[in-house]
């Protein structure tokens, strides 16, 4: 089974909606490493996941004329989490979240001390990384450019792994870049977005997710972060959604109609 789903959209369509930390599933052999009982993990799961995201951006695919291409995580970001660096340049590591997570949201140990994520990073984590950067060449491929629109959400209040957690907590925050995220792009996400009481850029989180053999080099690729702060349409943390899941996925097809 693939860690990952590709769904296909309109052929001519430049969009590709990324959902890299909507699921829950944790291979039997993946678990074993983990030092958490069963409750615990349980929790940490209703912390960490953007529970729902998967179906937000399935209802913006199914409300655009156009519909967009879809990459979807099918594995719980506990296994690995796939838009962290794999190296020293991930800041997140030093609060045991990098590629592969050694602590947990409340900073409790995940994975024991010298844990080897070298098997994990070759069964999981590059083979995604590959698949998404073959994704966006096939936009860039059919249509001329890609725009690559990374779907997350976030608690309400800040979790203590945050290490920008001090900042404003809107309604949807926007993570921005400044090679990959053209002026227009994030203008037309701020005016859709404010419907919901309001949007900032970067903050609480920052930056978005564009593959290592694009980012920096390639401007067309385009690519955009959409935090959704969890209270606007789940209950928290990790419960059922509401009504807010389909306006929110309203707005996202709208968003997506026009990068289209």
């Amino acid at each position: 089974m693939s860690s990952f789903e590709v769904h296909a959209g309109a052929a001519d369509s430049p969009v590709l909606l990324h959902v890299p930390h909507g699921a829950w599933e944790i291979p039997a052999a993946v678990r074993g490493d983990i030092v958490l009982d069963d409750a615990a993990l349980a929790a940490e799961a209703r912390h960490i996941t953007d529970a729902h995201t998967a179906e937000i951006a399935a209802y913006a695919a199914r409300s655009a004329d156009r519909a967009p291409w879809r990459f979807v995580n099918r594995l719980s970001r506990l296994v690995v989490d796939p838009e962290r660096f794999p190296d020293e340049r991930e800041e997140m590591a030093a609060v045991g979240m990098g590629a592969v997570y050694t602590r947990t949201t409340h900073r409790e140990v995940l994975r024991p001390d010298g844990f080897d994520p070298g098997p994990l990073l070759e069964r999981y984590f590059h083979p995604y990384a590959d698949a998404v950067t073959d994704a966006v060449e096939g936009r860039l491929n059919a249509a001329g450019r890609a725009v690559v629109i990374d779907v997350h959400s976030y608690p309400t209040r800040p979790l203590p792994y945050e290490l920008h957690g001090d900042g404003p907590r809107p309604p949807v925050c926007l993570g921005a870049d400044a090679f990959h995220t053209p002026p227009e792009l994030l203008a037309r996400a701020e005016e859709i977005f404010a419907r919901f009481g309001g949007t900032a850029v970067n903050s609480p989180f920052a930056g978005t997710y564009v593959p290592l053999r694009f980012y920096g080099r390639e401007e067309r690729v385009q690519a955009l972060m959409i935090e959704i702060r969890r209270d606007l349409y789940m209950s928290e943390p990790g419960g059922p959604a509401n009504e807010g899941l389909g306006e929110l996925g309203a707005a996202l097809g709208e968003l997506v109609a026009q990068l289209s």
